[in-house]
């Protein structure tokens, strides 16, 4: 090759470059499309601490739907109105995310819910952005702190870190058809001994076994049952202690009473002896068909089964009353948080949309959305004729000190974190077992004690 020929070649490389620069530049540009699936994004932000530019959102779509989100949303554009939001959503949208959050390019704001998320997990990999100055100084519409307006307050880390904000209060408890009570003379047992006797009277009726959950999920049980039922006996220490394996709290006597209950439920004939094989889904059906008359689940089970419950059907719910008779009924909640990236790229945007979330008016559409309550005290709902009446009837509850009493699962930290998993596991494993009958409160108490040795040595 001669020397212009050469040039020539180099030239023609050059321009070639060039060329796929200015393509890649160009694909770049474009990826934010706004449909969850972009995997870039450009940013801006407005002068002098304006609330502008692109905001990017990550949420769940699960039992709640996104009515809610959309609504928000669009009450969030109206007020910020050069803020451009990209919704990242959809019942797959943690593990469609999980890319952008390793590679340190995550949205600004997500809701942390549903498969493939994880609170914990996220905190300790340092994705979340400290929010503690920042939330102690924000204040609802009527100038009360939003860290004291809480249902389930804040959980503080690290010595008093707060990395995410408590939006949604779900919580397990036990749910019937109020209208077959009331048609029957049956009623909504407050403690542990009329439940028993309501069931033997129900299966008296009826010949159906009145308790039903599912096998395939044993943490519906778990959460339904047996912690409240820990929490009823002993209190949050005992509930965190047991999830955290103390092999000390294995032992105590208020543990082996609650087995006890479970074992004399089972012993009795109350539980559905085909409970092992079937999915929550399958048990939600058998329970609204009469099949069944007591079931444990979360708030979201009217909304799930919504499209399948007959007309004159009326979900009540209650906490589940494993307690003693005059003690209070225990709550635990399940709380779903919000929180802001470490490294999002409009994080005053993303400060003033989380912020935007908690007000009356986003708890009362939220109620009517979704059929469970925002995590803010004292919204009134009884006169919101959207919502549902055993919401309204949940909420009076929870803001009534005294009928029940609310106790949080915290969050395990550093060597716990490992144990708390693997108890779990174990624990879903003896659920079936004692449901089943195959074993009683004692093989379970000291199998549970075992393994809580075995992991604490």
């Amino acid at each position: 090759m001669n020397g212009k020929a050469m040039m020539k070649g180099k030239r023609m490389l050059i321009m070639a470059l060039i060329l796929v620069m200015g393509m890649l530049s160009a694909c770049t540009s474009d990826s934010s499309s706004g449909d969850g699936k972009e995997e870039g994004k450009k940013k801006s932000g407005g002068a002098d601490g304006e609330i502008a530019g692109e905001l990017e959102i990550q949420y769940f779509v699960g039992g709640y739907g996104d009515g809610w989100w959309k609504s928000v949303i669009e009450g969030f554009k109206e007020k910020y109105p050069n803020v451009e939001i990209v919704e990242h959503a959809g019942p797959d949208i943690n593990t469609e995310m999980k890319t952008r959050w390793i590679s340190n390019n995550p949205p600004d704001v997500v809701y942390i819910d549903g498969n493939g998320s994880s609170e914990t997990q996220m905190i300790s990999d340092g994705q979340l952005m400290d929010l503690s100055d920042w939330a102690k100084a924000l204040k609802l519409e009527d100038g009360s702190p939003l860290l004291e307006s809480f249902i389930s307050p804040a959980e503080e880390l690290d010595g008093g870190a707060i990395y995410t904000l408590p939006l949604v209060f779900d919580t397990w408890g036990v749910w019937y058809d109020n209208a077959w009570f009331q048609e029957k003379g049956w009623e909504a047992p407050k403690d542990f001994d009329s439940w028993l006797a309501s069931m033997k009277q129900i299966k008296k009726d009826t010949g159906i076994a009145p308790f039903i959950t599912t096998g395939q999920y044993p943490q519906y049980f778990q959460r339904g049952v047996l912690n409240p039922a820990f929490a009823a006996a002993g209190g949050e220490e005992l509930l965190n202690d047991l999830s955290d394996g103390v092999v000390e709290a294995w032992e105590s006597e208020e543990v082996m009473e609650v087995m006890k209950k479970v074992e004399a439920m089972v012993d009795a004939g109350m539980v559905d002896k085909g409970f092992a094989a079937r999915s929550h889904t399958q048990t939600q059906m058998n329970f609204i068909m009469h099949e069944n008359a007591y079931i444990p689940v979360g708030f979201w089970l009217p909304t799930e089964m919504k499209a399948d419950t007959p007309e004159d059907f009326e979900y009540g719910f209650m906490p589940t009353p494993m307690n003693d008779d005059g003690d209070a009924m225990a709550l635990v909640p399940d709380i779903r948080p919000v929180a802001i990236a470490k490294e999002a790229e409009n994080p005053e945007a993303a400060k003033a949309f989380v912020e935007y979330l908690f007000t009356e008016e986003n708890a009362q559409k939220f109620a009517e959305s979704t059929g469970a309550i925002m995590n803010l005290k004292n919204v009134d709902l009884s006169k919101n004729e959207q919502v549902p009446e055993f919401l309204k009837g949940i909420n009076d509850m929870i803001n009534n000190p005294g009928s029940i009493e609310i106790y949080n699962r915290n969050t395990p930290e550093g060597k716990d974190q490992k144990i708390s998993i693997e108890m779990t596991d174990e624990l879903h494993v003896q659920i079936v077992e004692l449901l089943m009958g195959r074993i009683d409160a004692e093989k379970f108490v000291q199998t549970m004690r075992d393994k809580a040795k075995e992991l604490r040595n």
